[in-house]
């Protein structure tokens, strides 16, 4: 069958999602566009031979959509996730799943009160080969026990709307989630440290950021966040066990001599380093629909836990660098927990 999908949300993220599953995903069709911005709304659906509706709700509620995309402002996510919950329509959000715990956990609930789950939150690390390939490792068991993990998330340069609370809840976010799944441990404090700042950054700019965080089972996470760093987009991992260390590679790239120098460019932007991730991510994601089957991305849970967490960090970085809880709620057995 064709997926028929509406998409909440004609920005910039969501005109390269409509992209992808017009140009790059098969067994996928966009039939309605909706956005605050009517005009622009009209715009993208005609480019998508699609049809424009006046809001979220109407799109949701449409007998043209079977599948719910949700790209619009971080705030308005819930309402359009509860609404697919609602409508029995399976929904993928980019993230965050919504800005506040307490949304995260309605759409939790209300999931589990329809029955199965409907909802994948947009994290696309977990479909990256790379970090597919360290999962696969570390699964095997062949390190021993992970002791202790050291990560990098550096940006070339952030606009000036970029704030200090961005590091925890737009960038580090997404380590936060794919850590969790590379452990399978959950993450049960955060503490968020500030070095000397860069003078490459605009003054109420707290950059780089170094966080900590202690898993339940005792793994120690560092994870340097950097987002004016001026070289490029660079995304490190590493996994140290017992018995040896599991290192995410860098993006494949031809070695150039020059002036008598030896190198390999560096990417500059996150569109490029994931961009096979968020094609493999929306593949697996439009086969789950068709097939009637449960999404295996990212949860509504994996989505509340990330905004604990996130949430978590922030208030490290305002008391100036205390160990903060998470104060997780227990996962429930909808979501593989034991509660």
């Amino acid at each position: 069958m064709t997926v028929r999908v509406g998409v909440i949300g004609a920005g910039m993220i969501g005109q390269d999602h409509i992209r992808r599953l017009t140009e790059v995903v098969t067994g996928a069709a966009v039939t309605a566009v909706a956005d605050v911005d009517a005009e622009r709304a009209a715009e993208v659906a005609a480019r998508a031979g699609a049809t424009a509706l006046p809001t979220g709700a109407d799109l949701v509620a449409s007998p043209d959509v079977d599948a719910v995309l949700v790209t619009s402002w971080g705030p308005t996510h819930a309402e359009h996730v509860l609404n697919a919950i609602a409508a029995g329509k399976p929904v993928f959000c980019e993230k965050p799943l919504a800005t506040t715990a307490e949304d995260c956990l309605r759409i939790v609930e209300a999931e589990r009160a329809h029955g199965r789950r409907l909802v994948q939150v947009g994290f696309m690390r977990r479909f990256d080969a790379g970090y597919r390939q360290m999962k696969e490792v570390l699964s095997a068991g062949s390190l021993g026990a992970p002791l202790l993990v050291h990560c990098a998330h550096r940006n070339p340069a952030v606009p000036k709307s970029y704030h200090s609370a961005m590091a925890a809840q737009d960038t580090a976010v997404h380590e936060i989630d794919v850590l969790r799944w590379l452990l399978d441990d959950e993450i049960i404090s955060a503490q968020v440290l500030t070095p000397r700042a860069t003078s490459r950054r605009f003054a109420h700019l707290k950059d780089p950021q170094i966080m900590v965080f202690e898993t339940v089972s005792g793994v120690r996470i560092d994870l340097e966040v950097f987002v004016n760093c001026q070289y490029g987009y660079d995304i490190q991992c590493e996994v140290v066990g017992e018995d040896g260390l599991v290192r995410l590679p860098d993006p494949a790239a031809v070695g150039i001599r020059t002036a008598a120098r030896h190198g390999t460019g560096v990417l500059q932007d996150w569109k490029d380093r994931f961009a096979q991730a968020f094609d493999t991510e929306f593949r697996e994601w439009v086969a789950s629909v068709a097939d009637g089957t449960e999404p295996t991305g990212p949860s509504s849970w994996d989505g509340y836990a990330a905004t604990v967490i996130t949430d978590a960090a922030v208030r490290s970085l305002e008391t100036g660098g205390e160990t903060v809880t998470t104060d997780m709620k227990p996962r429930p057995a909808f979501y593989g927990g034991t509660a």
